[in-house]
């Protein structure tokens, strides 16, 4: 098994500590280090390389919202950046996922809620917390709004199916589920959403999601 490598940046002593002692009691996660900011985050993550980064948003010197932008934007990032926060305002989940996180956590979540979600995001899947992501939908209804240009324009050269698979990533479905709906192989599946990714220079499936949205691809239902 390959142990995932987690950073914890949280400007509360008591929030990095708790953390990682409930994190490294998990099998396959191990805590490398800790952050006490958002500057420290930045150049932790250059030195412990880890896999994870579990990021407060507030938090001195530097907030988590844009030490996740440097982060995510560094040449070769690997790293997936998990949002922590006890706020659940709009705001904070539009800008951290147009900063290149992967994940959007409150921080009342269940230890197993915890490590679940840096298994999920880790694996490169899109993790956000059910109420959050209510909120979410109806930003991405208002940016949509706006008038744009043609869809086409804005997807460059995805191909037909691709564009399909796109749309499906937004709506939340797996690889398992797409192959499922396309009648195709699970690989078959995989290897769509990595050419798409490919294609339009994203990270993984959660800023697939973003593009999906932000382009009008995919509207929310109701809105």
């Amino acid at each position: 098994m390959t142990t995932i490598r987690v950073l914890i940046a949280d400007d509360q002593v008591m929030v990095r500590q708790g953390f990682t002692v409930l994190l490294n009691a998990e099998p396959g996660i191990e805590v490398v280090g800790q952050a006490v900011d958002g500057l420290d985050a930045v150049a932790k993550v250059a030195e412990l390389a880890p896999d994870v980064v579990l990021m407060d948003v507030r938090m001195p010197v530097l907030g988590g919202i844009e030490a996740t932008r440097r982060i995510t934007s560094a040449p070769d990032a690997r790293v997936k950046v998990l949002i922590l926060t006890t706020f659940d305002l709009d705001e904070y989940v539009y800008e951290a996922l147009r900063a290149g996180a992967s994940g959007f956590l409150l921080k009342d979540a269940s230890v197993e809620e915890l490590a679940r979600a840096v298994r999920v995001v880790a694996a490169g899947d899109a993790l956000l917390a059910p109420n959050i992501t209510k909120r979410l939908i109806v930003e991405f209804s208002r940016m949509t709004a706006t008038p744009r240009a043609p869809l086409k324009d804005r997807i460059g050269d995805l191909t037909e199916r691709e564009t399909e698979v796109l749309s499906l990533i937004a709506q939340g479905l797996s690889n398992a589920e797409i192959a499922q709906l396309l009648v195709v192989a699970e690989q078959t599946a995989k290897t769509h959403v990595s050419r798409i990714l490919a294609k339009l220079g994203l990270r993984d499936r959660t800023q697939a999601a973003v593009f999906a949205y932000e382009t009008g691809l995919v509207r929310p239902a109701g809105y």
